[in-house]
């Protein structure tokens, strides 16, 4: 049996719809940086879901080619990832004026087995394969980083992306009751100060993300997508939201 995350890290990937704590370990990801509507047909999310999605199953794909990275075993590839902030400050999931000001980072994670050297390997390969994507494989668009989250709060949303408020709101009032504090860095456009513009320095931010498996200085609201739009109901959409917390 393929060996699947969701099931042997239950405590990251299914929390209940009531808010818990949780210590985040240090995990693999591939990551795009960008900004702008998630929702606009053809935009920068959507080609950097494509870049990630390209890679990811290129690495699973693997076992059935010439060459394995060393360590392989059999998985189920992941369920993408989000960090999320907006123009006009740390965004905390609560509320959204404008989509276009929305800046992200997009991720799935990789089995530890993917090292540098396997993803510069499976980016040659992923380019052989599909030249439209060569170009944002060769600018370095898709970076492979590792961090820990280290102490959050998370909850479970069931239901459309845009009814997550009220699931955020209960969020933030379990962490006040635990006392702790939401530790989304505040007063900059951005968690490295960039404007949430088409001109922010993505490079900067994966940079500032990439700390080795320590926890970064890049902390912002988290969302993991455990269901897919294309195939379920608004209604019964699972979406895991995490927040970084500190004591007082």
């Amino acid at each position: 049996m393929a060996y699947d995350f969701k099931r042997e890290f239950r405590d990251l990937y299914q929390p209940e719809t009531t808010p818990s704590l949780v210590d985040v370990p240090a995990m693999t990801f591939a990551a795009v940086a960008g900004t702008g509507d998630p929702n606009e047909e053809g935009g920068a999310y959507s080609r950097a879901l494509e870049l990630l999605y390209a890679f990811s199953y290129a690495v699973k794909m693997s076992k059935k080619g010439t060459w394995q990275p060393a360590g392989y075993f059999d998985y189920v590839v992941p369920p993408l990832e989000g960090l999320w902030w907006g123009g006009k400050g740390a965004f905390d999931g609560a509320s959204i004026a404008d989509k276009s000001a929305l800046s992200w980072i997009s991720l799935i994670r990789q089995p530890d087995f993917v090292t540098p050297e396997v993803f510069s390997r499976v980016c040659e390969m992923v380019a052989a394969k599909k030249p439209a994507l060569a170009g944002a494989l060769s600018s370095g668009a898709l970076r492979l980083v590792r961090f820990a989250e280290g102490p959050c709060a998370q909850v479970m949303h069931i239901g459309p992306y845009d009814d997550e408020p009220p699931t955020v709101a209960a969020l933030a009032a379990f962490i006040v009751e635990n006392g702790l504090v939401t530790d989304i860095a505040e007063g900059g456009e951005s968690p490295e100060g960039h404007a949430a513009t088409r001109a922010f320095d993505a490079e900067a931010l994966l940079a500032a993300l990439d700390a080795d498996g320590a926890v970064p200085s890049v902390r912002p609201h988290h969302e993991l997508y455990l269901g897919d739009p294309r195939k379920s109901g608004p209604e019964k959409l699972k979406t895991v939201i995490r927040h970084p917390v500190r004591r007082r």
